[in-house]
């Protein structure tokens, strides 16, 4: 176990080297291989998203496949399907891209709604259903997905049902002007996603993902999380409030970040700092806008409003 989150650490360090100025996006992108979740990327075009999926791909040893989506993007295109092959006169399947530990979708809703419902049962189950086939699908399995902001041209809309499946829906933001000089003095040469290598393998992210999933939690904690998700059910403010899977996620989180920060126990601390992260794009509002600002300050006021549990 130490070996592991020795190497864990080491990633986290070379992550960072390569992501200047973003630290928070790091450490809640690291939270979510500890905890199993996928991430949802969303930010304006040419602030890292990619490379920051690119980066978490090559410092771990995980089998890895990425999708450049477009609206003409076919769910066979990332299942897979059934070829025919003359020589032997039989049909024979050819798994598609989602067949990896690390799918990364980059602009996922330039992809078709129909394209993009093709990972929802990936997600949600670890398995997928071709022409009336059960596969599994390697363990662990984690999306990480970018997307432009809505708006954007050629841009279809991702629904609540594909949002409820990601851990996290982060924004990358501009880099302040310091890290932005270090990234063009750094990047004038050669792109440094390239100097990266595998420092742990997947029995190692395996090994913390379970040691993660057995961090105490208090009851006075899962009863805190209901109380938050309860609150969002009846703001006025908002149209659709969060889901009982978005409290098992955000508990999820929570011991993640207690493992990350060297707990064996979730503080109601870690709970509050992963609230907006992990509910934000699980609420609506009812003025007609999902922007991630709105609804994170709704959390945020939500969050401020609720008693926090005193926990020995």
């Amino acid at each position: 176990m130490a070996d592991a989150w020795t190497k864990f650490h080491i990633a986290a360090d070379q992550l960072r080297t390569v992501i200047r100025g973003k630290d928070d996006v790091v450490e809640l992108v690291l939270t979510s291989l500890l905890a199993e979740g996928s991430i949802l990327l969303e930010d304006v075009p040419g602030v890292g998203k990619t490379t920051l999926a690119k980066s978490v791909a090559r410092l771990i040893d995980l089998e890895y496949q990425r999708i450049q989506c477009t609206p003409d993007l076919l769910p066979g295109d990332i299942l897979g399907g059934s070829i025919y092959r003359p020589a032997i006169g039989e049909f024979e399947f050819r798994p598609g891209p989602v067949f990896c530990n690390l799918l990364v979708a980059d602009e996922i809703n330039r992809a078709s709604p129909r394209t993009q419902s093709a990972l929802l049962e990936a997600m949600a189950e670890t398995q997928v259903t071709i022409e009336g086939q059960r596969y599994d699908l390697k363990h662990p399995f984690i999306v990480i997905a970018t997307q432009n902001p809505a708006g954007f041209e050629g841009t279809f809309p991702l629904p609540e049902s594909q949002l409820d499946r990601f851990l996290f829906r982060l924004k990358m933001d501009y880099p302040d002007p310091i890290s932005e000089v270090d990234l063009l003095v750094q990047q004038s040469d050669h792109e440094p996603v390239r100097d990266l290598k595998p420092v742990m393998h997947v029995d190692d992210l395996e090994c913390l993902q379970r040691w993660v999933r057995s961090i105490r939690v208090d009851r006075k904690i899962a009863t805190y999380i209901v109380a938050l998700a309860t609150a969002t059910r009846i703001d006025g403010r908002l149209r659709v409030g969060c889901s009982p899977r978005g409290c098992k996620m955000l508990l999820r989180a929570a011991q993640a970040r207690a493992g990350l920060e060297g707990r064996d126990f979730v503080l109601p601390d870690d709970v509050q700092y992963l609230a907006v992260a992990t509910l934000g794009h699980r609420v609506s509002s009812r003025h007609a806008s999902h922007a991630m600002d709105e609804t994170g300050q709704i959390i945020e006021s939500i969050v401020a409003k609720t008693e926090i549990p005193l926990v020995g």
